[in-house]
């Protein structure tokens, strides 16, 4: 679904800086994967150039057997908005709109019937527990009701594939918990590709696997199976050899 090959990025500049070195990366489709690194580790850059926000500087990257960086404008443009969906940290809502229409934006953008986006919208409102505030504005709603029309956006035209950078770094522990359990079971019931950017080890315990980044280059990759509390634990154990400074990483929520 998603593949990443030999993937390397250097930012030209008076120091030119090398932010990823031969990254190969495969995501198979219906599969939740959490990318983790210290801080400037690369986990961003690879991220957006998977996002098509930035271009690779060698080496290739495919999305269900297509490069996006190929594309002209008007069709990168129309390949974002169809078959990607994205999460942020800051939850990226328009504060000129109420709720639902940030979630239909996606649908207005390709010219989708009022009546078709009506319907969608009331449907993911409800499976994500969100319908009371659909004409609120943002400024009404808390952090995690945010996140959550948030998530709705990216979902609401089924995308090939979901983008999370950090997406729980705003919300306090009980929201990021809902975020991430909601995530989850996106993943399962609709089989939505989705990859994770996260400093949170427990985000990050919701995922298949966890793929490892340090200074550029893989690290290490570990999977779930079963246990989330065990997994949990590997993905401690693995970033507390990775290293990198205590702010690095968010607090420990347990």
């Amino acid at each position: 679904m998603l593949s990443v090959k030999q993937v390397s990025k250097i930012y030209e500049g008076k120091v030119a800086h090398r932010a990823l070195t031969d990254i190969n990366l495969t995501i198979e489709a219906g599969e939740f994967v959490g990318i983790m690194g210290p801080s400037g580790s690369g986990k961003t850059t690879l991220l957006n150039m998977i996002a098509t926000i930035d271009d690779p500087t060698t080496g290739e990257i495919l999305i269900n057997g297509e490069n996006p960086h190929s594309l002209k404008k008007d069709r990168l443009a129309e390949f974002r908005r169809r078959e990607l969906g994205f999460v942020f940290q800051d939850f990226n809502l328009l504060h000129t709109l109420t709720v639902e229409e940030n979630i239909v934006l996606p649908l207005t953008l390709d010219g989708k019937a009022v009546s078709e986006m009506k319907t969608k919208v009331k449907e993911i409102a409800e499976t994500l527990g969100i319908t009371a505030i659909l004409n609120k504005r943002t400024y009404e709603i808390s952090g995690g009701q945010a996140q959550r029309a948030s998530v709705a956006r990216a979902i609401i035209h089924s995308p090939m594939l979901l983008l999370a950078d950090e997406p729980t770094g705003n919300l306090d522990s009980k929201s990021s918990k809902d975020v991430m359990q909601m995530l989850q079971e996106i993943n399962l019931e609709k089989q939505t590709t989705m990859m994770l950017v996260t400093h949170d080890p427990q985000a990050a315990s919701y995922c298949n696997r966890v793929v490892f980044i340090r200074d550029g280059k893989f690290y290490s990759e570990i999977h779930r199976g079963d246990n989330r509390q065990a997994f949990f634990q590997k993905i401690l154990d693995t970033l507390s050899l990775l290293g990198g400074d205590g702010h690095d990483l968010s607090q420990i929520r347990i």
